[in-house]
C-alpha cells in the first residue's frame, strides 16, 4: 500500500507511478499531465521519443494509430524509423526485420492454447516464436520490455525466416514482442511467402493499434491459415489506457471490431481472440465488465482470457493479482461471455 499523490489515501498502487485508481476515473486532467512526466522517465532510459513526435514540416509515419510526424534528427515513438536529414530512415522493412526467434515446443504458453487445438494438433512439433523489437504503446507493466533494446536485436532477412518455418516440425508462427504494429511490411512479406509453400498457422499477439489497411491483411492472413488473432484489451477506460500504456486505446477497439465484423464471419473456427492482463490496483472488475460487455456486442463467442499479473518492469513493486480479484473479474466476465479462461494459474500455485 501506497500513498497516492494526488488524493492523499492509502491505497494498493504501483509508488513508481504513484497515484490510484480512483484518481484516474475522477481526475483526468491532473492525472495526464503527471502521467506524461512518468512516462517520460521510463523512456528517457531507452533514448526513445518521450511522445509521439507531431514535427510541423516533418515526415509522416501511418503504421498505427501514434501517426508520428518525425522532424530531422527525431525518432518515431517506436524506435524503429528516424528522419536523417528530411529522408525517413527504417532499421526495419518488407525484406527484413528487427527480431530474435526461437522454436517454442508444443504445448507452448501462447494465449490461445487452451483453445486453439495446436496442443492436441501440433503435440511434439514446435511453434516459431518470432519476438519484434519495437512497439506502438510504452506500458509501464511490460511483461516483455528487453524489445526496448531495439540496439540489441538481431536483423533478420524475410528469406531466413523462410527457411527456419519450412522445417515439416514447425507447426505455427506466432508473432509477438514488443507488438508487430511497427514491422508490418515484414510481416506480411513473410507470411506472403511461407504461405506460397506450405500450409502453416500464422498468428498474432498484438495491442492492435495498426493502421486499418495492415489490419485487414492480418486478418486475411490469419483466416487462410487458419491462424489466430490475438488482441491485448488492457483496460476500456481511455485515460486509464494512456496512464498504463502512454497511448490512447480508442484504435485497438475500432481494429477488434473491423476484425470481429469483417473476418471472424469468414473462419469456421475462433480466429478471433482477446486478453487483459490483471494488474493489481488499476485493472479491476469495472474495466473487465466493460471489456467482456464490448466483446459480448460483437459476439458471445470470442474467447477471452484474463491473465494473472506477475511484477515486471515499472510496476514491479505490485503484487501478483490477488486471487479474489482474479475470480470476481472471471465470474464477471462470464456474465457476458460463454468462453472465459484464466492465464497464469502457476502463479497462484493452481496450475
Amino acid at each position: 500500500m501506497e500513498i497516492c499523490k494526488l488524493c492523499k489515501k492509502e491505497k494498493l498502487i504501483s509508488k513508481n507511478l504513484g497515484i490510484c485508481l480512483d484518481c484516474i476515473r475522477k481526475k483526468p486532467k491532473e492525472v495526464i499531465i503527471y502521467t506524461k512526466e512518468v512516462h517520460q522517465k521510463v523512456r528517457e532510459i531507452f533514448n526513445l521519443p518521450f511522445f509521439p513526435p507531431k514535427t510541423t514540416g516533418g515526415i509522416k509515419c501511418d503504421f498505427c494509430f501514434n501517426q508520428c510526424i518525425i522532424g530531422k534528427g527525431e525518432k518515431g515513438y517506436c524506435g524503429l524509423r528516424e528522419n536523417l536529414n528530411g529522408v525517413l530512415k527504417s532499421i526495419t522493412d518488407s525484406e527484413k526485420g528487427v527480431l530474435d526467434f526461437y522454436y517454442d515446443p508444443i504445448p507452448t504458453n501462447c494465449c490461445a492454447e487452451w483453445f486453439c487445438g495446436a496442443d492436441k494438433e501440433g503435440r511434439g512439433k514446435y511453434n516459431l516464436a518470432v519476438f519484434f523489437y519495437g512497439c506502438s504503446f510504452d506500458c509501464l507493466f511490460c511483461q516483455n520490455y528487453s524489445h526496448k533494446f531495439i540496439e540489441k536485436g538481431n536483423i533478420v532477412s524475410f528469406e531466413q525466416l523462410v527457411k527456419k518455418s519450412e522445417k515439416k516440425e514447425v507447426y505455427c508462427v506466432c508473432f509477438f514482442g514488443g507488438s508487430p504494429e511497427p514491422q508490418m511490411p515484414f510481416v506480411i512479406s513473410f507470411s506472403e511467402a511461407i504461405l506460397k509453400k506450405r500450409e502453416i498457422k500464422i498468428c498474432f499477439e498484438w495491442n492492435g493499434s495498426g493502421n486499418e489497411i495492415f489490419v485487414k491483411k492480418v486478418g486475411e492472413i490469419a483466416l487462410k491459415s487458419k491462424g489466430i488473432i490475438k488482441f491485448d484489451l488492457k483496460a476500456f477506460d481511455e485515460n486509464l489506457n494512456i496512464v498504463l500504456t502512454g497511448v490512447s486505446n480508442k484504435k485497438t477497439y475500432e481494429n477488434f471490431e473491423l476484425i470481429a465484423k469483417e473476418i471472424l464471419p469468414k473462419a469456421d473456427y475462433p480466429l478471433l481472440t482477446a486478453t487483459t492482463l490483471l494488474v493489481p490496483g488499476y485493472i479491476d472488475e469495472i474495466e473487465v465488465e466493460k471489456i467482456a460487455k464490448f466483446i459480448s456486442s460483437l459476439n458471445s463467442e470470442i474467447p477471452y482470457s484474463l491473465l494473472i499479473f506477475h511484477p515486471e518492469f515499472y510496476m514491479n513493486d505490485l503484487p501478483i493479482t490477488p486471487k479474489e480479484t482474479v475470480y470476481k473479474c472471471y465470474n464477471i466476465a462470464k456474465k457476458y461471455l460463454k468462453n472465459v479462461h484464466i492465464g497464469n494459474l502457476h502463479l497462484l500455485n493452481l496450475g
